[in-house]
């Protein structure tokens, strides 16, 4: 049976948040951002080994307790200046242990309220799928297009268009290999559809968002709670 590992690139510094700490650090829930996001990997059955992905001289890491998360993560100090590169140094870091056939489920690492029940529904969709796929939600909204002065020059129809989330699932042999021939794509299905494959969608939940900006932090606090019951 293939096994299931999981990379989490974590090398970015979050300019667009605007904090002085790397928004994965930044804390919620009591916790570092990023330890809810590896919890819900670490703590998954279907997950065998889970690698996260630092920059080269991450200086915070380390000064934080990760005991909790067991013993499947592992800590790849590798990361590059772009999402590319930073996967690419995880599959690297695991290819002694994967076969071409495994699947690699690559997870923001700002995105920290996946459930069991969506890794679950991602993993099962995609058992038998020869391609893989991601979760994602259909566009609700209506969208513009901005003109150069701030203005709106188009309406986009929305029918047919999803907004990409992760986990993003393939094999790990055609992962590696697509991704060494897309180095600039933003995510891990855009490198998969260069090498002329169509990922799977399977539906996500609008919970599992990522945090991008400060107004996120306190939603994403809130999603978690409100699971707790708290």
């Amino acid at each position: 049976m293939p096994r299931h590992f999981a990379i989490v690139p974590a090398a970015g510094s979050g300019a667009r948040f605007g904090a002085e700490l790397p928004k994965q650090y930044l804390p919620i829930a009591g916790q570092p951002l990023i330890f809810h996001t590896l919890l819900a990997l670490c703590q998954s059955p279907r997950i065998d080994r889970v690698l996260v992905v630092l920059a080269p001289d991450d200086a915070h890491w380390s000064t934080y307790d990760w005991q909790a998360l067991g013993p499947k993560l592992e800590t790849v100090y590798a990361g590059g200046a772009t999402r590319a590169d930073s996967v690419l140094a995880g599959l690297r870091a695991a290819e002694t242990a994967a076969a071409d056939d495994d699947w690699v489920l690559v997870h923001d690492a700002a995105r920290p309220c996946l459930s069991d029940e969506m890794l679950a529904r991602l993993c099962d969709e995609l058992a038998d799928d020869p391609v893989g796929g991601l979760l994602a939600v259909p566009v609700a909204d209506t969208l513009k297009r901005e003109d150069t002065g701030g203005r709106v020059d188009a309406t986009i129809a929305r029918e047919g268009l999803w907004q990409a989330q992760t986990p993003q699932m393939f094999r790990y042999g055609v992962l590696t290999r697509a991704l060494a021939d897309a180095r600039s794509v933003t995510d891990e299905a855009g490198a998969i559809e260069a090498a002329g494959l169509a990922p799977k969608l399977v539906k996500g939940d609008a919970t599992n968002l990522k945090v991008t900006y400060p107004a996120d932090l306190p939603l994403a606090e809130l999603i978690m709670m409100a699971r707790r019951g708290k």
